[in-house]
Protein backbone atom coordinates (compact mmCIF):
# COMPACT_ATOMS: atom_id res chain seq x y z
CA UNK A 1 0.00 0.00 0.00
CA UNK A 2 1.09 3.33 -1.09
CA UNK A 3 0.99 6.55 1.37
CA UNK A 4 -1.23 9.00 1.63
CA UNK A 5 1.47 11.62 1.58
CA UNK A 6 0.79 12.57 -2.12
CA UNK A 7 -2.54 14.04 -1.53
CA UNK A 8 -1.23 16.12 1.25
CA UNK A 9 1.53 17.31 -1.56
CA UNK A 10 -1.09 18.83 -3.79
CA UNK A 11 -2.82 20.86 -0.81
CA UNK A 12 1.02 21.95 0.49
CA UNK A 13 1.79 23.33 -3.32
CA UNK A 14 -1.99 25.22 -3.24
CA UNK A 15 -0.78 26.83 0.03
CA UNK A 16 1.93 28.86 -1.21
CA UNK A 17 0.35 31.52 -2.36
CA UNK A 18 2.97 34.22 -1.63
CA UNK A 19 5.26 33.51 -4.67
CA UNK A 20 2.54 32.59 -6.83
CA UNK A 21 1.41 34.69 -9.67
CA UNK A 22 -1.30 36.77 -9.59
CA UNK A 23 -3.63 34.18 -11.22
CA UNK A 24 -3.44 30.00 -10.72
CA UNK A 25 -5.40 27.09 -10.93
CA UNK A 26 -5.82 23.14 -10.64
CA UNK A 27 -7.43 20.31 -11.17
CA UNK A 28 -6.63 17.03 -8.78
CA UNK A 29 -7.89 13.75 -9.69
CA UNK A 30 -8.72 11.17 -7.02
CA UNK A 31 -9.71 7.83 -7.66
CA UNK A 32 -12.07 6.49 -4.69
CA UNK A 33 -13.60 2.94 -3.73
CA UNK A 34 -16.37 1.63 -5.45
CA UNK A 35 -15.60 2.82 -9.18
CA UNK A 36 -16.00 6.68 -7.70
CA UNK A 37 -13.77 9.46 -8.87
CA UNK A 38 -13.11 13.04 -7.19
CA UNK A 39 -12.60 15.77 -8.85
CA UNK A 40 -10.90 19.10 -6.53
CA UNK A 41 -11.02 22.22 -9.10
CA UNK A 42 -9.47 25.00 -7.32
CA UNK A 43 -8.85 28.82 -8.82
CA UNK A 44 -6.68 31.40 -6.94
CA UNK A 45 -7.15 35.23 -7.87
CA UNK A 46 -5.39 37.64 -6.33
CA UNK A 47 -4.95 41.63 -6.42
CA UNK A 48 -2.98 43.84 -4.29
CA UNK A 49 -4.70 45.72 -1.42
CA UNK A 50 -4.05 49.10 -2.82
CA UNK A 51 -5.57 47.93 -6.20
CA UNK A 52 -8.24 46.75 -4.61
CA UNK A 53 -9.44 49.75 -2.10
CA UNK A 54 -8.86 51.92 -5.32
CA UNK A 55 -11.46 49.45 -7.18
CA UNK A 56 -9.06 48.69 -10.05
CA UNK A 57 -9.60 45.42 -10.52
CA UNK A 58 -7.41 43.64 -12.92
CA UNK A 59 -8.47 39.61 -11.93
CA UNK A 60 -10.33 40.08 -9.12
CA UNK A 61 -13.86 40.40 -10.50
CA UNK A 62 -15.58 43.83 -9.93
CA UNK A 63 -19.10 42.47 -9.28
CA UNK A 64 -18.04 40.92 -6.34
CA UNK A 65 -15.23 43.52 -5.20
CA UNK A 66 -17.52 46.29 -5.21
CA UNK A 67 -20.78 44.46 -3.65
CA UNK A 68 -17.99 43.32 -0.29
CA UNK A 69 -16.71 47.08 0.01
CA UNK A 70 -20.66 48.31 -0.45
CA UNK A 71 -20.92 46.17 2.98
CA UNK A 72 -17.22 46.56 4.42
CA UNK A 73 -16.96 42.65 4.51
CA UNK A 74 -13.13 42.02 5.29
CA UNK A 75 -13.73 38.28 4.28
CA UNK A 76 -16.01 36.18 3.24
CA UNK A 77 -16.99 32.30 2.84
CA UNK A 78 -19.76 30.87 0.42
CA UNK A 79 -20.88 27.70 0.00
CA UNK A 80 -22.67 25.78 -1.89
CA UNK A 81 -23.29 22.19 -1.42
CA UNK A 82 -25.52 18.96 -1.85
CA UNK A 83 -25.18 15.36 -0.86
CA UNK A 84 -22.78 13.52 1.61
CA UNK A 85 -19.44 12.76 1.96
CA UNK A 86 -19.07 9.02 2.84
CA UNK A 87 -16.43 9.58 5.22
CA UNK A 88 -16.18 5.77 6.18
CA UNK A 89 -15.65 4.50 2.71
CA UNK A 90 -13.86 7.76 0.73
CA UNK A 91 -11.63 8.28 3.71
CA UNK A 92 -10.21 12.17 4.62
CA UNK A 93 -12.38 14.97 3.21
CA UNK A 94 -10.97 17.09 1.05
CA UNK A 95 -9.30 20.23 1.94
CA UNK A 96 -9.76 18.70 5.56
CA UNK A 97 -13.55 20.29 5.61
CA UNK A 98 -12.32 23.96 5.25
CA UNK A 99 -14.02 24.46 1.85
CA UNK A 100 -17.14 22.10 2.61
CA UNK A 101 -20.62 23.90 3.50
CA UNK A 102 -23.80 22.50 4.97
CA UNK A 103 -26.14 21.26 2.39
CA UNK A 104 -28.05 24.42 0.60
CA UNK A 105 -26.19 27.59 1.39
CA UNK A 106 -23.81 28.24 4.36
CA UNK A 107 -22.38 32.15 4.36
CA UNK A 108 -20.11 33.27 7.13
CA UNK A 109 -18.54 36.73 6.99
CA UNK A 110 -16.33 39.13 9.03
CA UNK A 111 -17.92 42.27 8.86
CA UNK A 112 -16.26 45.95 9.78
CA UNK A 113 -18.59 48.02 11.82
CA UNK A 114 -18.74 50.32 15.10
CA UNK A 115 -21.80 48.56 16.64
CA UNK A 116 -23.52 45.17 16.45
CA UNK A 117 -27.12 47.18 14.85
CA UNK A 118 -24.62 48.49 12.11
CA UNK A 119 -22.63 45.00 11.59
CA UNK A 120 -26.55 42.98 11.16
CA UNK A 121 -27.38 46.24 8.89
CA UNK A 122 -24.42 45.69 6.77
CA UNK A 123 -24.71 41.75 6.99
CA UNK A 124 -28.03 42.63 5.16
CA UNK A 125 -26.98 44.40 2.48
CA UNK A 126 -23.94 41.63 1.71
CA UNK A 127 -26.70 38.51 1.73
CA UNK A 128 -29.39 40.87 -0.50
CA UNK A 129 -26.72 41.71 -2.78
CA UNK A 130 -24.94 38.37 -2.96
CA UNK A 131 -28.58 36.73 -3.67
CA UNK A 132 -28.87 38.46 -6.91
CA UNK A 133 -25.46 38.21 -7.90
CA UNK A 134 -25.50 34.08 -7.50
CA UNK A 135 -29.04 33.57 -8.35
CA UNK A 136 -30.05 32.16 -4.70
CA UNK A 137 -32.19 33.12 -2.10
CA UNK A 138 -29.51 34.22 0.32
CA UNK A 139 -31.96 37.34 0.81
CA UNK A 140 -34.00 34.92 3.27
CA UNK A 141 -31.07 34.91 5.73
CA UNK A 142 -32.56 37.27 8.20
CA UNK A 143 -32.44 37.82 12.17
CA UNK A 144 -33.85 34.21 12.79
CA UNK A 145 -31.03 32.56 10.62
CA UNK A 146 -27.97 34.56 11.54
CA UNK A 147 -25.84 33.30 14.52
CA UNK A 148 -22.62 35.28 15.79
CA UNK A 149 -20.63 31.78 16.18
CA UNK A 150 -17.77 32.09 19.41
CA UNK A 151 -15.08 29.38 19.04
CA UNK A 152 -16.10 27.62 15.66
CA UNK A 153 -14.65 30.01 12.91
CA UNK A 154 -11.16 31.96 13.16
CA UNK A 155 -10.64 34.21 10.42
CA UNK A 156 -8.12 32.69 8.14
CA UNK A 157 -6.83 36.51 6.46
CA UNK A 158 -4.29 39.08 7.98
CA UNK A 159 -6.66 41.48 9.78
CA UNK A 160 -3.76 43.34 12.07
CA UNK A 161 -4.62 46.88 10.85
CA UNK A 162 -8.53 46.33 11.15
CA UNK A 163 -10.55 46.58 14.29
CA UNK A 164 -14.25 46.16 15.25
CA UNK A 165 -14.42 43.15 13.23
CA UNK A 166 -18.03 41.24 13.53
CA UNK A 167 -18.55 37.58 12.72
CA UNK A 168 -22.50 36.57 11.41
CA UNK A 169 -23.23 33.57 10.19
CA UNK A 170 -26.01 31.75 8.70
CA UNK A 171 -27.78 28.92 6.86
CA UNK A 172 -30.14 28.16 4.39
CA UNK A 173 -30.34 24.02 4.47
CA UNK A 174 -33.15 24.02 2.32
CA UNK A 175 -31.79 25.91 -0.69
CA UNK A 176 -31.57 23.89 -4.20
CA UNK A 177 -28.40 23.96 -5.74
CA UNK A 178 -28.64 24.10 -9.53
CA UNK A 179 -26.71 25.30 -12.52
CA UNK A 180 -28.40 28.64 -12.14
CA UNK A 181 -25.91 28.70 -9.24
CA UNK A 182 -23.11 27.53 -11.63
CA UNK A 183 -23.41 30.13 -14.09
CA UNK A 184 -22.63 33.34 -11.98
CA UNK A 185 -19.16 30.80 -10.59
CA UNK A 186 -18.12 30.68 -13.70
CA UNK A 187 -18.17 33.96 -14.44
CA UNK A 188 -15.99 35.13 -11.51
CA UNK A 189 -13.37 33.19 -13.32
CA UNK A 190 -10.70 34.89 -15.44
CA UNK A 191 -11.32 32.38 -18.34
CA UNK A 192 -15.17 32.18 -17.76
CA UNK A 193 -15.21 27.93 -18.40
CA UNK A 194 -13.83 28.78 -21.78
CA UNK A 195 -10.53 27.58 -21.25
CA UNK A 196 -8.24 26.25 -18.53
CA UNK A 197 -9.47 23.57 -16.40
CA UNK A 198 -12.65 25.44 -15.77
CA UNK A 199 -14.10 23.87 -19.59
CA UNK A 200 -14.52 20.56 -17.67
CA UNK A 201 -17.34 22.14 -15.49
CA UNK A 202 -20.96 21.29 -16.59
CA UNK A 203 -24.21 21.46 -14.73
CA UNK A 204 -25.18 17.57 -16.00
CA UNK A 205 -22.28 16.59 -14.40
CA UNK A 206 -21.47 18.34 -11.63
CA UNK A 207 -25.00 18.03 -10.64
CA UNK A 208 -25.36 14.25 -11.11
CA UNK A 209 -22.61 13.69 -8.75
CA UNK A 210 -22.72 12.06 -5.49
CA UNK A 211 -21.16 14.82 -3.72
CA UNK A 212 -20.18 17.82 -4.74
CA UNK A 213 -19.80 21.60 -3.12
CA UNK A 214 -18.17 25.25 -4.44
CA UNK A 215 -17.01 27.54 -2.59
CA UNK A 216 -16.01 30.74 -2.65
CA UNK A 217 -13.42 32.47 -0.12
CA UNK A 218 -12.26 35.89 0.22
CA UNK A 219 -9.42 36.75 2.91
CA UNK A 220 -6.99 39.22 2.92
CA UNK A 221 -2.99 37.66 2.70
CA UNK A 222 0.33 39.87 3.97
CA UNK A 223 3.80 38.84 3.80
CA UNK A 224 4.38 40.65 7.02
CA UNK A 225 1.63 42.62 9.39
CA UNK A 226 0.25 45.35 7.43
CA UNK A 227 2.75 45.22 4.46
CA UNK A 228 2.77 43.64 0.94
CA UNK A 229 -1.13 42.39 1.09
CA UNK A 230 -3.05 41.34 -1.17
CA UNK A 231 -6.67 40.18 -1.65
CA UNK A 232 -6.79 36.36 -2.43
CA UNK A 233 -10.04 34.95 -3.66
CA UNK A 234 -9.97 31.58 -4.31
CA UNK A 235 -12.96 29.22 -5.76
CA UNK A 236 -12.79 25.33 -5.31
CA UNK A 237 -15.30 23.13 -6.73
CA UNK A 238 -15.10 19.92 -5.32
CA UNK A 239 -17.62 16.55 -6.42
CA UNK A 240 -17.66 12.82 -6.50
CA UNK A 241 -18.49 10.83 -9.64
CA UNK A 242 -19.90 7.80 -10.16
CA UNK A 243 -17.74 6.54 -13.16
CA UNK A 244 -19.69 4.11 -14.42
CA UNK A 245 -22.95 6.68 -14.45
CA UNK A 246 -20.73 9.59 -16.01
CA UNK A 247 -19.96 7.43 -19.12
CA UNK A 248 -23.59 7.09 -20.11
CA UNK A 249 -24.46 8.73 -23.13
CA UNK A 250 -26.45 11.99 -22.25
CA UNK A 251 -28.49 10.91 -25.10
CA UNK A 252 -29.27 7.25 -23.93
CA UNK A 253 -28.44 7.37 -20.02
CA UNK A 254 -31.01 4.76 -18.97
CA UNK A 255 -28.84 1.92 -18.08
CA UNK A 256 -29.61 -1.49 -20.09
CA UNK A 257 -27.84 -4.64 -19.65
CA UNK A 258 -25.43 -6.14 -22.20
CA UNK A 259 -26.27 -8.97 -24.25
CA UNK A 260 -25.22 -12.79 -22.04
CA UNK A 261 -22.84 -12.96 -24.58
CA UNK A 262 -20.88 -9.95 -23.85
CA UNK A 263 -20.89 -10.82 -19.87
CA UNK A 264 -17.67 -12.83 -18.53
CA UNK A 265 -19.25 -15.18 -16.05
CA UNK A 266 -18.21 -17.21 -13.17
CA UNK A 267 -18.22 -20.54 -14.03
CA UNK A 268 -17.32 -21.72 -11.01
CA UNK A 269 -20.90 -21.09 -9.37
CA UNK A 270 -23.13 -24.07 -9.51
CA UNK A 271 -25.91 -22.58 -11.32
CA UNK A 272 -23.94 -21.60 -14.18
CA UNK A 273 -26.00 -22.33 -16.72
CA UNK A 274 -26.20 -20.95 -21.21
CA UNK A 275 -29.04 -19.01 -19.54
CA UNK A 276 -27.78 -18.36 -16.32
CA UNK A 277 -24.50 -16.20 -16.07
CA UNK A 278 -23.37 -14.73 -12.62
CA UNK A 279 -20.63 -11.35 -13.77
CA UNK A 280 -17.22 -12.45 -12.87
CA UNK A 281 -15.21 -10.00 -10.24
CA UNK A 282 -12.25 -9.29 -12.61
CA UNK A 283 -10.84 -7.42 -9.54
CA UNK A 284 -10.15 -4.51 -11.93
CA UNK A 285 -9.75 -0.74 -11.96
CA UNK A 286 -13.05 0.91 -14.79
CA UNK A 287 -11.37 2.16 -17.58
CA UNK A 288 -12.31 5.73 -18.25
CA UNK A 289 -11.45 8.91 -20.00
CA UNK A 290 -11.79 12.74 -19.09
CA UNK A 291 -14.23 13.37 -22.40
CA UNK A 292 -16.52 10.62 -20.96
CA UNK A 293 -16.61 10.86 -17.24
CA UNK A 294 -16.81 15.08 -17.92
CA UNK A 295 -18.99 14.87 -20.88
CA UNK A 296 -16.66 16.78 -23.18
CA UNK A 297 -12.64 17.30 -23.56
CA UNK A 298 -10.04 19.38 -21.53
CA UNK A 299 -9.60 22.80 -23.86
CA UNK A 300 -6.32 23.50 -22.76
CA UNK A 301 -4.51 25.85 -20.44
CA UNK A 302 -5.86 29.01 -19.41
CA UNK A 303 -3.23 31.79 -20.93
CA UNK A 304 -3.46 33.96 -17.35
CA UNK A 305 -1.36 30.93 -15.35
CA UNK A 306 2.26 30.79 -15.09
CA UNK A 307 4.22 29.47 -17.58
CA UNK A 308 7.28 28.58 -15.95
CA UNK A 309 7.39 26.41 -12.82
CA UNK A 310 5.21 24.16 -10.38
CA UNK A 311 2.23 26.46 -10.52
CA UNK A 312 1.94 25.81 -14.06
CA UNK A 313 1.29 21.94 -13.76
CA UNK A 314 -2.53 22.77 -13.51
CA UNK A 315 -4.06 19.25 -14.14
CA UNK A 316 -2.60 16.45 -11.67
CA UNK A 317 -4.11 12.82 -11.09
CA UNK A 318 -3.42 10.63 -7.45
CA UNK A 319 -3.09 6.93 -8.39
CA UNK A 320 -0.44 4.14 -7.51
CA UNK A 321 2.79 4.22 -10.28
CA UNK A 322 1.37 0.48 -12.01
CA UNK A 323 -1.94 2.36 -13.22
CA UNK A 324 -1.41 3.15 -16.71
CA UNK A 325 -2.31 6.44 -17.88
CA UNK A 326 -2.31 8.10 -21.66
CA UNK A 327 -1.98 11.67 -22.98
CA UNK A 328 -4.02 12.42 -26.35
CA UNK A 329 -3.99 15.92 -27.41
CA UNK A 330 -2.64 17.64 -30.79
CA UNK A 331 -0.19 19.81 -28.63
CA UNK A 332 2.81 20.28 -26.27
CA UNK A 333 2.35 19.31 -22.64
CA UNK A 334 5.21 17.85 -19.94
CA UNK A 335 4.69 15.89 -17.09
CA UNK A 336 6.56 15.57 -13.50
CA UNK A 337 5.96 13.14 -10.50
CA UNK A 338 6.09 13.18 -6.92
CA UNK A 339 8.97 11.63 -4.75
CA UNK A 340 6.57 8.27 -4.07
CA UNK A 341 5.29 8.43 -8.18
CA UNK A 342 1.68 8.61 -6.46
CA UNK A 343 0.97 12.04 -7.47
CA UNK A 344 1.61 12.88 -11.76
CA UNK A 345 1.18 16.40 -12.91
CA UNK A 346 0.45 18.14 -16.26
CA UNK A 347 1.09 21.21 -17.78
CA UNK A 348 -1.35 21.71 -20.47
CA UNK A 349 -1.09 23.07 -23.84
CA UNK A 350 -2.06 26.37 -24.98
CA UNK A 351 -5.09 26.50 -27.68
CA UNK A 352 -4.93 22.47 -27.69
CA UNK A 353 -7.36 20.24 -26.22
CA UNK A 354 -6.15 17.16 -24.17
CA UNK A 355 -7.56 14.08 -22.59
CA UNK A 356 -6.55 11.82 -19.93
CA UNK A 357 -7.19 8.11 -20.88
CA UNK A 358 -7.14 5.35 -18.23
CA UNK A 359 -7.57 1.84 -19.72
CA UNK A 360 -9.00 -0.98 -17.41
CA UNK A 361 -6.91 -2.60 -15.63
CA UNK A 362 -5.86 -5.17 -12.25
CA UNK A 363 -4.25 -3.43 -10.12
CA UNK A 364 -2.24 -4.54 -6.99
CA UNK A 365 -1.66 -1.52 -4.90
CA UNK A 366 -3.66 0.94 -4.04
CA UNK A 367 -3.31 4.45 -2.42
CA UNK A 368 -3.96 4.23 1.31
CA UNK A 369 -7.21 6.92 2.17
CA UNK A 370 -6.50 9.03 5.42
CA UNK A 371 -8.54 8.20 8.10
CA UNK A 372 -11.03 11.14 9.74
CA UNK A 373 -10.20 12.49 12.73
CA UNK A 374 -13.93 12.02 13.44
CA UNK A 375 -16.90 10.43 12.49
CA UNK A 376 -20.57 12.36 13.05
CA UNK A 377 -24.06 11.51 12.97
CA UNK A 378 -26.95 13.12 13.94
CA UNK A 379 -30.73 12.61 14.03
CA UNK A 380 -34.27 13.10 15.77
CA UNK A 381 -35.77 11.09 18.11
CA UNK A 382 -39.02 10.53 19.82
CA UNK A 383 -42.64 10.51 18.25
CA UNK A 384 -45.69 13.08 18.58
CA UNK A 385 -46.28 16.77 17.24
CA UNK A 386 -45.15 18.18 20.62
CA UNK A 387 -42.17 17.14 22.02
CA UNK A 388 -38.74 15.28 20.59
CA UNK A 389 -34.54 14.80 20.92
CA UNK A 390 -31.64 15.64 18.94
CA UNK A 391 -28.63 12.74 19.39
CA UNK A 392 -25.64 13.48 18.16
CA UNK A 393 -23.20 10.69 17.70
CA UNK A 394 -19.59 11.26 17.68
CA UNK A 395 -16.63 8.63 17.36
CA UNK A 396 -13.36 9.12 18.04
CA UNK A 397 -10.96 6.53 15.73
CA UNK A 398 -7.98 7.34 16.79
CA UNK A 399 -6.60 4.62 19.75
CA UNK A 400 -4.18 6.73 20.70
CA UNK A 401 -5.18 10.26 20.58
CA UNK A 402 -8.36 12.42 22.16
CA UNK A 403 -9.50 14.68 20.24
CA UNK A 404 -10.98 18.27 21.52
CA UNK A 405 -13.63 19.72 19.19
CA UNK A 406 -16.28 22.57 19.15
CA UNK A 407 -19.72 21.89 17.73
CA UNK A 408 -22.03 24.32 16.72
CA UNK A 409 -26.11 23.83 15.80
CA UNK A 410 -27.98 26.85 14.58
CA UNK A 411 -31.48 26.06 15.51
CA UNK A 412 -34.64 27.64 13.79
CA UNK A 413 -36.95 29.51 16.57
CA UNK A 414 -39.62 26.87 16.58
CA UNK A 415 -37.26 24.44 17.65
CA UNK A 416 -36.69 25.49 21.38
CA UNK A 417 -34.61 22.93 23.41
CA UNK A 418 -34.48 22.42 26.77
CA UNK A 419 -30.89 23.23 28.03
CA UNK A 420 -31.01 21.10 31.24
CA UNK A 421 -31.89 18.10 29.27
CA UNK A 422 -28.66 18.17 27.71
CA UNK A 423 -26.56 15.71 28.53
CA UNK A 424 -23.14 14.23 26.87
CA UNK A 425 -21.38 10.84 27.65
CA UNK A 426 -18.91 8.87 27.07
CA UNK A 427 -19.13 4.79 27.67
CA UNK A 428 -15.09 4.32 28.09
CA UNK A 429 -14.49 7.26 30.77
CA UNK A 430 -16.66 8.68 33.51
CA UNK A 431 -15.36 12.40 33.22
CA UNK A 432 -17.23 14.84 31.69
CA UNK A 433 -16.48 15.27 27.99
CA UNK A 434 -18.35 19.15 28.15
CA UNK A 435 -15.77 21.70 28.84
CA UNK A 436 -17.53 25.41 27.57
CA UNK A 437 -21.12 26.16 26.79
CA UNK A 438 -22.25 29.47 24.80
CA UNK A 439 -25.90 29.26 24.38
CA UNK A 440 -28.24 32.15 23.38
CA UNK A 441 -31.80 30.67 23.43
CA UNK A 442 -34.52 31.63 20.50
CA UNK A 443 -36.57 34.38 20.47
CA UNK A 444 -40.24 33.78 18.43
CA UNK A 445 -40.15 34.92 14.87
CA UNK A 446 -37.25 37.65 16.37
CA UNK A 447 -34.09 34.94 16.75
CA UNK A 448 -32.93 31.28 16.37
CA UNK A 449 -31.35 29.74 19.08
CA UNK A 450 -27.56 29.59 19.32
CA UNK A 451 -26.12 26.12 21.05
CA UNK A 452 -21.95 25.77 20.82
CA UNK A 453 -20.07 23.47 23.39
CA UNK A 454 -16.64 22.26 23.49
CA UNK A 455 -16.53 18.97 24.27
CA UNK A 456 -13.27 16.46 24.46
CA UNK A 457 -13.46 12.72 23.21
CA UNK A 458 -11.11 9.92 24.68
CA UNK A 459 -9.12 7.73 22.13
CA UNK A 460 -10.97 4.83 20.57
CA UNK A 461 -14.40 6.22 22.03
CA UNK A 462 -17.57 7.26 20.81
CA UNK A 463 -19.78 10.13 22.48
CA UNK A 464 -23.41 10.71 22.51
CA UNK A 465 -24.60 14.01 22.89
CA UNK A 466 -28.22 14.42 23.62
CA UNK A 467 -31.19 16.97 24.43
CA UNK A 468 -34.82 17.47 24.63
CA UNK A 469 -36.78 20.27 22.42
CA UNK A 470 -40.10 21.45 22.00
CA UNK A 471 -42.10 21.96 18.94
CA UNK A 472 -43.74 25.64 18.31
CA UNK A 473 -47.22 26.28 16.65
CA UNK A 474 -47.00 28.18 13.68
CA UNK A 475 -49.45 30.88 12.25
CA UNK A 476 -51.53 29.96 9.21
CA UNK A 477 -49.68 32.18 7.02
CA UNK A 478 -46.05 31.04 8.18
CA UNK A 479 -45.97 27.59 6.29
CA UNK A 480 -44.88 26.95 3.55
CA UNK A 481 -46.34 25.27 0.47
CA UNK A 482 -44.73 22.09 1.36
CA UNK A 483 -45.79 21.78 4.75
CA UNK A 484 -46.24 18.02 5.17
CA UNK A 485 -42.58 17.44 3.68
CA UNK A 486 -41.31 19.36 7.24
CA UNK A 487 -38.97 21.61 8.10
CA UNK A 488 -35.25 21.65 7.62
CA UNK A 489 -33.18 22.26 10.77
CA UNK A 490 -29.10 23.32 9.24
CA UNK A 491 -26.56 20.59 9.98
CA UNK A 492 -24.40 20.51 12.58
CA UNK A 493 -20.51 22.11 12.29
CA UNK A 494 -17.81 20.41 14.08
CA UNK A 495 -14.05 22.15 14.26
CA UNK A 496 -11.70 20.00 15.10
CA UNK A 497 -9.39 21.78 18.35
CA UNK A 498 -6.06 20.87 19.32
CA UNK A 499 -2.91 19.83 18.24
CA UNK A 500 -4.54 19.32 14.53
CA UNK A 501 -4.72 22.41 13.24
CA UNK A 502 -3.64 23.16 9.83
CA UNK A 503 -1.10 25.71 9.42
CA UNK A 504 -2.81 27.79 6.57
CA UNK A 505 -5.15 28.67 9.24
CA UNK A 506 -8.15 27.04 7.35
CA UNK A 507 -9.33 24.73 10.08
CA UNK A 508 -10.31 21.02 10.35
CA UNK A 509 -14.16 20.79 10.11
CA UNK A 510 -16.99 18.40 9.10
CA UNK A 511 -20.66 18.61 8.77
CA UNK A 512 -23.72 16.09 9.38
CA UNK A 513 -26.61 16.10 7.61
CA UNK A 514 -29.57 18.12 8.19
CA UNK A 515 -32.63 17.16 9.66
CA UNK A 516 -36.26 16.94 8.83
CA UNK A 517 -38.35 18.21 11.76
CA UNK A 518 -42.14 17.71 11.42
CA UNK A 519 -44.68 20.74 13.11
CA UNK A 520 -47.91 20.34 13.53
CA UNK A 521 -49.68 21.10 10.78
CA UNK A 522 -52.88 22.21 10.05
CA UNK A 523 -55.47 20.89 7.64
CA UNK A 524 -54.93 23.17 4.58
CA UNK A 525 -57.92 21.85 2.85
CA UNK A 526 -60.58 23.61 5.16
CA UNK A 527 -60.39 27.02 4.60
CA UNK A 528 -61.15 26.54 0.79
CA UNK A 529 -63.84 24.24 2.53
CA UNK A 530 -65.24 27.29 4.99
CA UNK A 531 -64.58 29.81 1.66
CA UNK A 532 -67.10 27.43 -0.54
CA UNK A 533 -69.63 27.04 2.17
CA UNK A 534 -69.30 30.82 3.01
CA UNK A 535 -69.74 31.63 -0.85
CA UNK A 536 -72.78 29.44 -1.11
CA UNK A 537 -74.74 30.70 1.60
CA UNK A 538 -74.43 34.52 0.72
CA UNK A 539 -74.91 33.32 -3.06
CA UNK A 540 -78.14 31.95 -1.98
CA UNK A 541 -79.32 34.45 1.06
CA UNK A 542 -78.22 37.67 -1.33
CA UNK A 543 -79.68 36.25 -4.21
CA UNK A 544 -83.43 35.76 -2.62
CA UNK A 545 -83.38 39.15 -1.11
CA UNK A 546 -82.33 41.06 -4.33
CA UNK A 547 -85.19 39.27 -5.79
CA UNK A 548 -87.64 40.61 -2.98
CA UNK A 549 -86.39 43.43 -3.40
CA UNK A 550 -86.34 44.59 -7.08
CA UNK A 551 -88.58 41.76 -8.56
CA UNK A 552 -92.07 43.38 -9.47
CA UNK A 553 -94.80 40.77 -8.93
CA UNK A 554 -98.01 40.94 -11.04
CA UNK A 555 -100.80 38.64 -12.31
CA UNK A 556 -101.01 36.99 -15.41
CA UNK A 557 -103.69 39.27 -16.95
CA UNK A 558 -101.89 42.17 -16.10
CA UNK A 559 -98.95 41.36 -18.87
CA UNK A 560 -99.10 44.10 -21.41
CA UNK A 561 -99.61 42.08 -24.03
CA UNK A 562 -102.13 40.68 -26.50
CA UNK A 563 -105.00 38.79 -24.51
CA UNK A 564 -102.30 38.94 -21.88
CA UNK A 565 -100.17 36.36 -20.38
CA UNK A 566 -102.94 33.68 -21.09
CA UNK A 567 -103.21 34.05 -24.42
CA UNK A 568 -100.07 34.77 -25.63
CA UNK A 569 -99.51 31.00 -24.46
CA UNK A 570 -102.57 29.62 -25.57
CA UNK A 571 -101.27 31.60 -29.21
CA UNK A 572 -97.62 29.10 -28.72
CA UNK A 573 -99.96 26.01 -28.12
CA UNK A 574 -101.71 26.28 -31.04
CA UNK A 575 -99.09 27.08 -33.37
CA UNK A 576 -97.08 24.12 -32.40
CA UNK A 577 -100.44 21.49 -32.57
CA UNK A 578 -100.45 22.79 -36.01
CA UNK A 579 -97.10 22.06 -37.14
CA UNK A 580 -97.52 18.55 -35.76
CA UNK A 581 -101.08 18.01 -37.32
CA UNK A 582 -98.94 19.27 -40.56
CA UNK A 583 -96.65 16.49 -40.10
Amino acid sequence: MLSFLSFLLFHALIACAYASPDYHERLLLRPLPQDALLASFNFRSNETAAAYEQQNFRLFPRSLGQILQHAHTKELHLRFSVGRWDAENWGQRPWYGAREGSNGVELWAWIEASSEDEAFARWLALVNNLSGLFCASLNFIDATKTIRPVISFDPEGDHAGTSNLHLLHGILPHEVVCTENLTPFLKLLPCKGKAGISSLLDGHKLFDAAFQTMAIDVRPVCETPGQNCVVEMEQTVDMVLDIARSKRPRDNPIPRPRPIEEIECDTSKSYNAPDTCYPLDKKTEPGWKLTEVFGKPLRGACPLTAAEGPESETLCINAPPERTIEVNTTGHYTKSLSASDTLRCYKLPTGAELDLVLPEQRMTTGLIRGQPHLYAARSINGHGQERGSVQAVIKNPSPTDAVEFAYLESLPWFMKPYLHTLRAHVSTSSEDPLKETYYRPAVDRVRGTHLELRLVIPPASTLILTYDFEKAILRYTEYPPDANRGFDAPPAVIRILGPFQSADRKGLYLRTTPLLLSLPTPDFSMPYNVIILTSTVMALGFGNIFNLLVRRFVGADEVPAAGGLKGLIQGRIQRVKGRFGKA
